[in-house]
């Protein structure tokens, strides 16, 4: 495999963990509530400037609800002062108001909007938030009165599959410009509520038939489908490969590779002690898994390791405590039995209450 360290092409600012709502399947580790805001103005604009300085040229802003962090809106204006081509992922909820407009001025060019369901009372179920949909609807409706891109992202779990051609005539009624029907990856509080959450085999395959018809239906918005990784029998090529293209950066400035690395026996480098330069090319978490060095069999002598990089790091370690093991995903793996059983136990337990994350949180860590 080619070591060759390239520079990172997106960047995902997550400006707070602090949310209006409590989704089941939420990928922020467990112990969320531990990354304290930190990062201040100043520390963002830095982080931008040496990011587009070594190439990087688009930009999410994320959270939890980047709505909530003062200077989002600074911010903003800032990445599209360096150029960078700006993405806001938010939940809608809790926005102030008039900030849409701002944003457009400020130079954003699209918004990712999560949207459960097109059922007021599913929403509400699955977001533990009664009045996530009234706000959501209003949020889309700014954003297209501001002329911008809307995204429209359905996270699909056992709540929801059964919405799907529902939801996506809801997301045209609502002006998206793109649909993504995402089966969620299960890590953080969707690893917790997995019995609950995952669909079956069966209700996957009704519902790609479902977005299959409705996709040929329509011209103007484009709609996509995500498989769960559960049922596929190769790994996907996680963040196109570990320290290759993007970069996250945490509320307390910790530089990650992907969302959820965090969860790995690993420390992170934080932006407040080095420079984003340093923390990519240099430091031991950003190459530890870079080439096939740290590979296990089947994957260091397998055919596809160019292309799926030996799996999820955390997802492998999440199932099989060991950071450094193929995906268990794989079929090849021999882990591959944990994901059997994760399907199997969700049957026989679908009836399992759903753990929102905040309340298990003050459950936990008061």
């Amino acid at each position: 495999m080619n070591n060759e360290i390239k520079p990172p092409l997106w960047i995902l600012l997550e400006l707070t963990h602090k949310c209006p709502l409590e989704c089941a399947y939420c990928y922020n580790q467990l112990d969320f509530a531990n990354t304290k805001d930190v990062m201040s103005k100043e520390d963002w604009f830095r982080v931008m400037e040496q990011a587009r300085d070594m190439g990087a040229v688009q930009l999410g802003i994320s959270g939890g609800e980047p709505l909530l962090n003062k200077d989002v809106v600074e911010i903003v204006r800032k990445a599209n002062d360096l150029k960078f081509y700006t993405n806001l992922i938010t939940s809608g909820v809790g926005a102030p108001k008039g900030v849409v407009a701002k944003l457009k001025e400020a130079g954003l060019k699209t918004v990712q909007l999560g949207i459960q369901s097109h059922d007021k009372n599913t929403m509400t179920l699955i977001t533990n938030n009664k009045s996530a949909y009234d706000e959501k609807i209003a949020f889309a409706k700014e954003i297209k009165e501001a002329g911008l891109q809307l995204i429209v992202n359905t996270c699909i779990t056992r709540q929801n599959i059964h919405q799907v051609g529902e939801i996506i005539e809801f997301a045209e009624s609502l002006g998206a410009n793109y649909l993504e029907i995402a089966n969620i990856q299960y890590y953080g509080w969707a690893l917790k509520n997995v019995n609950a959450l995952l669909p079956s085999q069966e209700q996957i395959t009704k519902a790609r038939e479902v977005t299959k018809y409705y996709r040929e239906q329509r011209k103007d918005m484009k709609v996509f489908f995500v498989v769960p990784d559960y049922f596929a029998t190769r790994p996907k090529a996680c963040m196109n490969g570990w320290g290759t293209t993007f970069l996250t950066i945490n509320p307390d400035g910790v530089a990650l590779p992907c969302n959820t690395a965090n969860t790995l026996p690993l420390t992170f480098p934080n932006v407040k002690e080095f420079s984003i330069k340093e923390i990519w090319n240099e430091s031991k978490a950003f190459n530890y898994f870079r080439g096939d060095s740290w590979m296990q069999e089947p994957c260091r002598t397998c055919d596809e390791k160019e292309k799926d990089f030996g799996g999820c790091r955390c997802q492998a370690f999440a199932l099989t405590g060991d950071m450094n093991a193929t995906d268990p995903v794989c079929i090849k793996s021999p882990n591959h039995g944990v994901i059997n059983k994760k399907i199997e136990d969700s049957m026989i337990f679908s009836e399992d209450k759903i753990i929102h994350r905040n309340r298990l949180n003050s459950l936990t860590f008061m």
